[in-house]
């Protein structure tokens, strides 16, 4: 490389990275001058992020983007979702096509440190494991020595079902696919005996299929996933926000606010902590460029932790996930979130 071509490149480079830099050091305003919250999601996972024919979308993550647009926007209607596939995702963050991703995406060492971008907290607390046929009559993964199995590319899905059979010395056949639809055909059509994925999206997939019943999802999970939303890197206000948007919803859960009791609670009760995760005793919100009814806000727009989950996943969703991981600690789970106050 001659010296003109090497400093170009220095320049290209360093334009580059201020041009990522102002725009993640921008959100929050951005965000607010726009009046519009544009949140990256799935091309389509039920429980998660989920569109219908009328173009309607539905999941546990879209509500955490409703939950967001209503603290810094007022109205959770004020979100835009784009549907983004594995391998898009992360460049659409980066490039500030999106202003926060909601996608099911695991927060591992790598992508916290290399990807140019930082996870704000664990939204599900989720596990790889596997599907199959029951009239293979597979009881467990450690049957699954010789098969194919179906995945996605461009996620910790593949890594995770490589180390799995290497290190117990069974063979593997693995098909990747960029879309999660066409990963879940092939399954469906025979090309593979066996569908890897989050078991979360294990019973979202299952649900997709003509006979559900007919498939079964193995006891065996093979990694940790911890799902949560990720903002650009060095946007330290921005991340503020989506994080404690994110425990906002966790707290009201264990102080038994809820969508429809916020709005009374917020004028009655006499619970200090109730009274300032709800703005009614401090304005803790100008604490992170929000004003003092933003938690509130969220939670009367999309409920609780555990109402969003038990509408998108639990007894109420036709997927019937057991909380798990999930519940909040205090009820034997690993869900805990840092006070507010």
């Amino acid at each position: 490389m001659t010296r003109t071509a090497g400093v170009a490149a220095v320049i290209t480079a360093c334009c580059v990275w201020a041009t990522a830099a102002e725009a993640a050091k921008s959100t929050l305003s951005t965000v607010k001058a726009r009046g519009q919250l544009v949140c990256g999601v799935s091309e389509g996972l039920p429980g998660f992020s989920h569109r219908d024919v009328e173009g309607r979308w539905s999941g546990l993550d879209v509500d955490f983007c409703r939950a967001l647009a209503s603290a810094v926007l007022g109205k959770s209607a004020k979100v835009r979702f784009r549907a983004l596939s594995s391998k898009d995702r992360f460049d659409a963050l980066i490039s500030g096509k999106v202003d926060v991703l909601a996608r099911n995406t695991t927060w591992t060492l790598s992508r916290d440190t290399a990807l140019g971008l930082n996870f704000a907290g664990v939204l599900f607390h989720d596990g790889q494991g596997f599907m199959v046929r029951k009239e293979l009559g597979v009881k467990n993964a450690l049957e699954l020595d010789g098969v194919t199995v179906c995945a996605h590319a461009g996620t910790t899905t593949e890594i995770n079902v490589a180390e799995f059979f290497r290190s117990r010395r069974m063979t593997v056949k693995l098909i990747a696919f960029e879309k999660t639809g066409d990963a879940l055909t092939a399954y469906r059509n025979g090309k593979c005996e066996v569908y890897s994925a989050d078991r979360s999206g294990l019973y979202a997939q299952r649900s997709r299929l003509a006979a559900p019943d007919n498939h079964k999802i193995l006891a065996e999970v093979i990694s940790k996933e911890p799902l949560g939303p990720a903002v650009r890197h060095g946007d330290d206000a921005w991340l503020e926000v989506v994080r404690w948007t994110l425990f906002a919803l966790i707290n009201a859960e264990e102080l038994g606010v809820t969508s429809e009791n916020a709005g009374k609670l917020v004028k009655e009760s006499k619970n200090p902590e109730i009274l300032r995760l709800l703005g009614g005793a401090e304005n803790l919100g100008k604490k992170i460029g929000l004003d003092p009814k933003w938690a509130l806000r969220a939670v009367k727009a999309v409920g609780n932790y555990g109402e969003i989950f038990g509408r998108n996943l639990g007894p109420k969703s036709p997927l019937k996930i057991s909380r798990g991981l999930n519940r909040l600690w205090s009820d034997g789970g690993i869900l805990y979130a840092p006070p507010i106050k």
